[in-house]
């Protein structure tokens, strides 16, 4: 069983600047999508540089920024876990609400944006209670079963498929309803089928068990104290940023044909350690990239605030019942519009912590889980 080593946990800036990369590309990539309306209208404003801007924007981004958000994740679950541990207190109870708080803004978000996923999130926060008490050993060979994307590998040697025609049914009905239905056409429709999309979606990209695998992986690296400049981490970093950085280039010239179910997803997850490794590393290295970096440690600060006010924005830019961009932008001017959000939401945070310590949501949830 784990025990707490007694170390001081103090506040993590580059966990908070990744935070703030990871929201900041949840926006833009939502942006790309225009907020899940994949219209068949055609598109009115458009340029030449729309398809490579999508194909770079998803390289970067899709299913590498939801990753490190779940990531950073389980780290904040092992701090305050850790926290009140040194106490002599057990935070399991605790940190069981504090996901039921966390569903019912998953609620209220989905009732503006379908893709929501603070309700996935707080399911799956659920196991991480048992597997906190695990020791480091075992939490590792969970990680490493969960990484190599068991239940795609089962069905790849079974020689069986997943059948996904409820999801694209399912996507059906909710974009017809997001370019002609109203406000609250959208919203009823998003909270009836929301969590099962999202549900569904996880299973069909492959992020059913990467995104647990993330959670726990998080934790571990709280653990093992990596994001601190502390004994050989930097060292680590610099090895996990080497192979991921090679395994990356050599899955990018694999056609992955029958195999891209199984392997898609461990070519996200080589992207994303390569991404967080080089943010780490740089972060370390350079006080310009510190500097830099520090801007996204205030946007950071504020996650669940910008992420549920990037679905309203975004959904009242984006679909039909207001100012119905769907169709009107292509993806680079739908991009552009992603990073004035981008830039609106960080003056607005900076705003915000000049006379508060913690942004809107984060400060409401931290007082109802302490309730």
């Amino acid at each position: 069983m784990y025990k707490t080593r007694s170390l001081p946990n103090t506040r993590i800036d580059v966990a908070d600047a990744l935070r703030g990369i990871a929201v900041a590309g949840i926006i833009l990539y939502h942006s790309v999508e225009h907020f899940d309306i994949f219209t068949q209208k055609p598109i009115l404003h458009t340029l030449p540089c729309d398809q490579t801007v999508a194909d770079v924007l998803a390289w970067l981004l899709s299913g590498k920024m939801y990753g490190i958000f779940a990531m950073l994740f389980g780290l904040s679950f092992f701090i305050m876990n850790d926290n009140q541990q040194q106490k002599g207190r057990n935070f399991s109870g605790r940190f069981a609400w504090r996901m039921c708080l966390l569903f019912m803004f998953g609620v209220i978000n989905v009732a503006f944006y379908d893709g929501d996923i603070l309700m996935l999130y707080a399911c799956y926060g659920l196991l991480l209670i048992p597997i906190s008490y695990l020791p480091s050993k075992a939490a590792w060979c969970i990680i490493a079963l969960l990484a190599i994307q068991p239940v795609e590998l089962y069905c790849l040697l079974a020689d069986t498929t997943i059948d996904h025609s409820r999801l694209w049914d399912i996507y059906g009905q909710v974009i017809a309803m997001h370019e002609n239905g109203t406000f609250w056409e959208n919203t009823l429709m998003n909270l009836r089928y929301g969590f099962e999309l999202n549900l569904r979606f996880n299973v069909f990209s492959g992020r059913l068990t990467q995104l647990l695998c993330l959670f726990i992986l998080g934790m571990q690296l709280g653990r093992q104290r990596m994001f601190y400049n502390e004994g050989k981490n930097l060292q680590i970093w610099h090895i996990v940023l080497g192979v991921s950085a090679l395994l990356t280039l050599a899955l990018s010239f694999v056609d992955f044909g029958n195999l891209e179910g199984w392997l898609k997803p461990i070519y996200n997850l080589s992207i994303l350690l390569m991404i967080v490794s080089a943010v780490v590393s740089a972060w370390y290295a350079f006080e310009g990239v510190r500097r830099v970096l520090h801007h996204l440690c205030i946007f950071g600060r504020m996650s669940l605030t910008n992420y549920l006010l990037q679905s309203i924005i975004g959904c009242a830019i984006f679909c039909g019942y207001g100012l119905a961009c769907y169709y009107k932008l292509g993806i680079t001017y739908a991009v552009m519009v992603g990073i004035g959000m981008v830039v609106t939401q960080y003056l607005f945070a900076r705003f915000w912590f000049t006379s508060h310590q913690r942004g809107p949501l984060e400060g409401l949830w931290r007082k109802l889980t302490w309730i």
